[in-house]
């Protein structure tokens, strides 16, 4: 436990920011579905528009990370983790602040709009950029326990958001929010420590076109080589399957869950909360003690399979839930499923050169926003058809049901993963050139 501390030191101004940022998004959670659901369909507990448009947003979003995640790594490996970090954490702002205005029909569809940028920026990467800046300062064989307590804070905010969310008048949710939000890039600003050397000037005398077109070759090479990285390791290419059908159902089930809970056991921001308040407590424990106690004698590997089998455990009982308390039961299941990050963040640190740890997470957080795009076109036709009265048979978590098979098949990809290769990629990258040249 002591070590674990010591870990994470150089980390602190890095940490406590971040946590101020998760309590501040997780906090909306449970009242968003409650502002849009009161906005779009006025005195209804089921509304197919505000599932259309939630599908709508994440595949939008997915269409745009798949090329902006990478990136971004790139970015962060080549210009630093603090401006980028500086750019991803202030993308919510505005949103917000909307809400906070105002929440008729007009201004939450202007809330979507913004959102769906924000996200493009910030979500996955804000993990990512957190997690090549943990891997600048830790030693690799430390590495499994400090992303785990990353995790297991990111958890620790995930409850406290949700506290703050279950009793706090709603009229004052977005405005808390806001104030931490803006609280976080100042901080960081003034306290948070660059850990990568800034790239070297090139090309000062280039004319813009010539700049515009070597931007452009040198981010088609960059991601050209991140794939390459990729491809060639059998384990990098390994969790990049287990990646993408994880996230393909777990993204599908988290678009439609709430919306789901509300229209089945007209479950409000203060259920809502409960749960995810449920979930997140247990996850402090299992990322913060379990995991790095476990880790040393059994592998990031096994970790990572048992929790592949909580997660499907999860979906079944959410999907086939018979009664109001089995939301409950199954939101226990996430205690475990949630060490799916930590050990995959892990297996790809080690994978992956300490050069390339921001392309190598970069470009697998981009396969997971395939995924993203991928899951809403089946998930939310499905879930509307199954909640209304023209469903062909009487399982309103049909949809639920369906993205389990993700979660199955992503098991057994993780089962065949081989995490024995050593990295090969530390020498890759040394000499690539900036993907973007100072003027």
């Amino acid at each position: 436990m002591a070590s674990g501390f010591w870990e994470l030191r150089p980390l602190l101004h890095l940490l406590l920011p971040l946590c101020v940022h998760w309590v501040a998004e997780e906090m909306t959670v449970s009242v968003l579905v409650d502002v849009v659901t009161n906005a779009l369909c006025p005195g209804q507990s089921t509304c197919s528009e505000a599932i259309y448009i939630s599908g709508l947003q994440q595949t939008v979003v997915g269409v745009f990370k798949m090329v902006v995640l990478p990136l971004l790594g790139q970015l962060a490996d080549e210009y630093g983790r603090k401006p980028l970090l500086l750019i991803t954490v202030s993308t919510t702002i505005v949103p917000f602040t909307l809400l906070a205005f105002n929440q008729s029909k007009e201004f939450v569809y202007a809330y979507y709009v913004l959102r769906t940028i924000s996200y493009v920026i910030s979500q996955g990467s804000i993990f990512c950029i957190a997690v090549a800046y943990a891997a600048d300062v830790v030693n690799e064989s430390k590495r499994a326990a400090a992303f785990s307590w990353i995790t297991g804070l990111f958890s620790a905010s995930h409850v406290l958001g949700n506290v703050l969310a279950r009793f706090l008048p709603e009229k004052y949710i977005f405005l808390v929010s806001i104030a931490l939000l803006i609280f976080v890039p100042v901080y960081m600003q003034f306290f948070l420590v660059e850990t990568v050397e800034s790239a070297p000037r090139k090309d000062q005398e280039s004319s813009c076109l010539k700049k515009a077109v070597n931007v452009l070759d040198r981010r088609y090479k960059s991601m050209r080589d991140a794939a390459l990285m990729v491809v060639s390791s059998p384990t990098l290419r390994g969790i990049s399957f287990v990646s993408f059908f994880y996230e393909l159902g777990m993204s599908g089930i988290s678009a439609v869950l709430l919306f789901y809970l509300k229209a089945v056991f007209g479950f409000n921001k203060n259920q809502f909360s409960e749960i995810l308040m449920m979930v997140g407590i247990g996850s402090i424990v299992s990322q913060i003690l379990v995991l790095p106690l476990l880790n040393p004698f059994v592998g990031e590997k096994v970790i990572l399979c048992v929790a592949l089998l909580a997660s499907i455990a999860y979906a079944l009982f959410y999907g086939l839930a018979w009664a109001s308390w089995v939301p409950y039961l199954s939101a226990s299941f996430g205690v475990i499923y949630v060490l799916v990050k930590p050990s995959t963040y892990a297996i790809i640190s080690k994978a992956s050169g300490l050069n390339n740890q921001g392309k190598a997470q970069g470009f697998i957080a981009g396969v997971q926003s395939i995924s993203s795009l991928l899951s809403p076109l089946a998930m939310s036709p499905l879930t509307s058809w199954f909640l209304s009265t023209d469903a062909p048979f009487n399982c309103k978590g049909f949809s639920i049901i369906v993205a389990s098979i993700c979660l199955m098949v992503s098991l057994c990809c993780a089962c065949m993963l081989d995490t024995e290769e050593n990295s090969t990629n530390d020498e890759r990258g040394d000499n690539e050139e900036p993907l973007i040249s100072h003027t």
